[in-house]
C-alpha cells in the first residue's frame, strides 16, 4: 500500500461528477457532501435537542444548555458585553460547525473536510470580512481605519504603522487557516503512520507484521482519541479567537 496515495485520497478534494457551468465546474466533490451532509446532522440533532419532549430530547437539550451557556457567560459577554445577544448565534453556529465538520471527518469513509487547507481557508476568510464588517458599522468607515493606528503619533510614523497594523488583520486571520488546518491534518496522519507501520514490517516478514499489528492498532486507536479531543479544541479556539478579533472592531480601544 502506498501512504501518500491513502493519505492524499483522503484529504485532497476531487469532483465526484463534473457539470461545467461556462469555465466553472460545479459538479459536487467529497468535501461539499461531506459539509451538507455534517449541516444537516447538526440541524437534526440541534432541532431534536431544543424541541423534543422525550426523556432522550432532555437528556440532549440538559448536555448542550451547558455549553451554550458557558460560551455565551464566560467567553462571549466578556468580550461584547451589550452586544452579546447580538453577536451570539453566529458564534454558537460557528462553533457547532467546525466541531461537526472536525468530528465528521473522523468517521471512516468520510472527506477530512477541515483537513483540507481550502475549508479552514474559507472560515477564515469569512473571518476576515467580519473584522471589517463589524468594525465599519460601529464606528463608520473612516474611523474605524482611523483607530487602527494610535492617535498623536507623528505622520511619518503612522505612514509605516497604519500598513502594519493592516498587515496584522490578514496575519490574523491567516494564523487562525493555518491552526485549524495543521492540527487537524496532523491527526490524519500520525494515525495512518502507525496503521502503515504494518505493511512496513510486514515487508521484512509476515511475521514480524503480524506481531507488530496489534501495537500499531492500539497506538492508532489513541492517536484516533486524540483526534476526538483536538476536535473539540480546535473548534473552540477557532471560535474564541475569532471572537477575540471581532470584539476589537466592536470596542477599538
Amino acid at each position: 500500500m502506498n501512504f501518500e496515495h491513502v493519505l492524499a485520497h483522503h484529504l485532497i478534494d476531487h469532483k465526484l461528477f463534473h457539470f461545467m457551468v461556462g469555465p466553472v465546474d460545479m459538479g459536487l466533490s467529497p468535501l461539499i457532501v461531506s459539509m451538507w451532509l455534517a449541516g444537516l446532522l447538526l440541524t437534526a440533532f440541534t432541532a431534536f435537542a431544543a424541541r423534543s419532549q422525550t426523556s432522550a430530547g432532555r437528556l440532549t437539550r440538559g448536555m448542550v444548555e451547558p455549553v451554550i451557556l458557558f460560551l455565551r457567560d464566560d467567553n462571549l459577554k466578556p468580550l461584547f458585553g451589550d452586544h452579546t445577544d447580538h453577536f451570539l448565534p453566529y458564534f454558537l453556529t460557528l462553533f457547532a460547525f467546525l466541531l461537526g465538520l472536525n468530528l465528521f471527518g473522523l468517521v471512516p469513509f468520510t472527506a477530512g473536510t477541515t483537513s483540507n487547507i481550502a475549508i479552514p481557508a474559507a472560515m477564515a476568510v469569512t473571518t476576515l470580512f467580519m473584522i471589517f464588517a463589524v468594525g465599519i458599522k460601529e464606528q463608520g468607515l473612516v474611523s474605524y481605519f482611523k483607530h487602527l493606528a494610535p492617535s498623536g503619533i507623528p505622520w511619518p510614523v503612522l505612514i509605516i504603522l497604519f500598513p502594519i497594523e493592516l498587515i496584522g488583520i490578514f496575519a490574523k486571520c491567516f494564523s487562525l487557516c493555518i491552526r485549524l488546518f495543521a492540527n487537524m491534518i496532523a491527526g490524519h496522519v500520525v494515525s495512518l503512520s502507525f496503521l502503515f507501520l504494518i505493511f512496513v514490517f510486514a515487508k521484512m516478514s509476515h511475521f514480524v507484521g503480524a506481531a507488530a499489528a496489534p501495537g500499531a492498532v492500539g497506538l492508532a486507536l489513541f492517536a484516533y482519541l486524540l483526534d476526538v479531543l483536538v476536535a473539540f479544541l480546535q473548534a473552540y479556539i477557532f471560535m474564541i479567537l475569532t471572537a477575540v478579533f471581532v470584539s476589537m472592531s466592536v470596542h477599538p480601544h
